[in-house]
């Protein structure tokens, strides 16, 4: 008895489903890329503080960091730039002549001079900027 075997299609590789799953894995990592916080450049080790809470930060919070030689950061688009004095003061300027209400966070190591930190607090509260803090980590408890 004969048996007709059914014709056999030829193979084919289907692009367009592997097409769309390589788009979907690009678009989740430039996606996951973008979305981390580049804020935390500056490598500064902050002081604890037993005292210290965790506190939903605006969104236009003005960004200042120091670290423990003494030079000045400031925020620009999540970075830390290193700026000169004069650039510090006149930024501090810009952002009390627009709002001198707006909250001032100080980054500042917790090996820097003391005296590094009173600068900064002192050129915020020569321009107008009264609502100055200062960022620390929660002691470890044991």
């Amino acid at each position: 008895m004969r048996v007709k075997k059914p014709e056999e299609e030829p193979f084919e590789i289907m692009l367009i489903p592997m097409i769309d799953c390589m788009l979907v894995i690009i678009i989740f990592f430039l996606v996951a890329t973008t979305l981390k916080s580049h804020e935390r450049q500056l490598p500064v080790n902050l002081p604890t503080a037993s005292a210290a809470l965790q506190v939903i930060q605006p969104p236009d919070i003005f960004v200042i960091g120091v670290d423990k030689v003494g030079a000045a950061y400031l925020s620009d688009g999540g970075y830390m730039v290193p700026v000169l004095t004069e650039r510090l003061q006149q930024q501090i300027r810009e952002v009390a002549a627009a709002n001198p209400e707006r909250q001032v966070r100080i980054d500042a190591d917790a090996n820097t001079r003391f005296e590094d930190v009173v600068r900064v607090i002192d050129l915020c509260q020569f321009n107008g900027l009264k609502n100055v803090g200062l960022h620390t980590q929660a002691a470890a408890t044991r």
